[in-house]
């Protein structure tokens, strides 16, 4: 990954808000976060906006995608390069594990990502393995840069 970009501090009320909105399907909460989304993109030149992907059993659960959500929110179209491998909850991982998990996406795009900028939307960077993993896909298959943008770190 070239370089991550987080709106704000994974303090104990950001914690709280991103709950609600992950895991209690407030999805109305993205709202909040879209001018600062909007504002923190103008930073940035993408050809792609992609949300980090949820495996079918997490949507399921959750009822939505919150990466997309946020993107959705602000008014942008996601692009689906990306689908996930269902594997257990990161939430309930080490920090240890979640370094050193196996890769657990793979490109689904029929997209030409040759020289691309792609810009990863998630909803918190804890490790970073989530969006390595995912970068390092995107690059594998041709993308020239990979950022990402999280909601808080």
């Amino acid at each position: 990954m070239d370089k991550n970009t987080s709106l704000y501090s994974y303090s104990d009320f950001t914690k709280e808000v991103i709950a609600k909105f992950k895991f209690r399907g407030d999805y109305v909460l993205a709202k909040i976060f879209t001018a600062d989304f909007l504002k923190t993109l103008q930073a940035f030149q993408y050809d792609y906006l992609v949300p980090i992907p949820l495996s079918e059993e997490r949507l399921y659960e959750r009822g939505f995608n919150q990466s997309e959500a946020i993107i959705r929110v602000a008014g942008l179209e996601p692009a689906y390069l990306l689908s996930r491998v269902h594997t257990e909850k990161q939430s309930k991982k080490s920090r240890t594990e979640r370094i050193h998990l196996n890769q657990v996406f793979r490109v689904d795009s029929v997209h030409d990502l040759r020289g691309k900028k792609i810009l990863i939307v998630d909803d918190i960077y804890t490790t970073g393995s989530t969006l390595r993993h995912a970068s390092r896909l995107l690059k594998e298959n041709g993308a020239d840069k990979v950022y990402s943008l999280t909601l808080a770190r």
